[in-house]
């Protein structure tokens, strides 16, 4: 299910709040780094998240956010990778997760869109409503089961043993 969220609606001033509470460093990431965020989004996440942030990555300012923890990566997130608007893909490493970096980055990636002047994002294929809808009054689109990531290719897993 896609998700619109309203940029300039009444919810952004509390996830902002929420977002600085958080112990991370979250910024843009750097051209330089992008092999080190893909690997790490390639080891913790999935091959179709590398190529978003890739096509993140191009843009400039690049559209990947990232969120560190004594140096280390423990997050991203992207906007602008599959469709112009769109928010996503986001993650958090395991052992990182349940500390509001999620909030952050999600706060954080919002406020960078709306200074590109975009009113409103849009969370594709939104995996925990939940976590979009209380964190900033997201509002499911009406789609008929349809979006972007209709016909996607995927890899399909052959059984052990065939070629």
């Amino acid at each position: 299910m896609d998700l619109l969220v309203n940029l300039y609606g009444n919810r952004m001033h509390a996830l902002k709040a929420r977002a600085e509470k958080v112990d991370a460093t979250i910024r843009v990431a750097l051209p330089p780094e992008q092999h080190i965020i893909k690997d790490w989004v390639r080891t913790h996440f999935s091959e179709y998240w590398v190529s978003e942030v890739t096509a993140a990555m191009a843009h400039q300012p690049p559209g990947c956010l990232i969120a560190t923890v004594d140096d280390q990566l423990v997050g991203f997130a992207c906007y602008d990778a599959t469709a112009r608007g769109f928010f996503g893909p986001t993650g958090v490493c395991e052992d990182q997760r349940g500390k509001g970096l999620g909030v952050a980055l999600f706060y954080h990636t919002l406020a960078a869109m709306k200074a590109h002047g975009y009113a409103y994002a849009i969370v594709g294929s939104a995996g925990p409503v939940d976590f979009y809808v209380n964190a900033a009054d997201a509002m499911p689109i009406a789609s008929e089961k349809q979006d972007i990531y209709q016909g996607l290719l995927r890899i399909e897993q052959k059984p052990q043993g065939t070629q």
